[in-house]
């Protein structure tokens, strides 16, 4: 029985022997687990901004509002059975500037419609040409 007694022993000897082995790989293997995440963690933190720059370098696409039709314009002024279309009116008053008044630019119009005269008085460029600015309406 001594024999069996020591043989006992032994393998309980070598079973501690392999346990403790045992233990201090698996803390290290631990150890190296958690080392091992940490530079996982770092290169995930580090792509994370490379991914934003290369999301933030892509053109964002632009949106265009819809472009509205400008409305056709029309003013007309009556008088009695009469009837004169004022954008004729201007551009007869511009007309008669540029011809009494050669190589002048006209930078501003101002036209002063008189019905019950029959009668437009225009002045440009704030030149009221003495007088001279009358255009017949109708």
């Amino acid at each position: 029985m001594a024999i069996k007694k020591n043989e006992t022993e032994a393998a309980e000897v070598k079973a501690e022997a392999v346990a403790a082995e045992k233990k201090p790989v698996a803390r290290k293997t631990a150890a190296a687990k958690k080392t091992a995440a940490k530079p996982e963690e770092k290169t995930t933190a580090r792509k994370a901004p490379a991914e934003k720059k290369a999301a933030a370098e892509k053109p964002a696409e632009k949106k265009t509002a819809p472009v509205k039709a400008e409305p056709e314009e029309s003013v007309m002024i009556q008088y009695g059975a009469k009837e004169a279309v004022i954008k004729d009116v201007v551009a007869a008053a511009v007309e008669a500037y540029q011809a009494a008044h050669k190589g002048v630019e006209v930078k501003t119009v101002n036209v002063y419609v008189k019905p019950e005269e029959n009668a437009a008085y225009y002045v440009v460029n704030g030149d009221d040409s003495e007088g001279n600015n009358k255009i017949e309406l109708f």
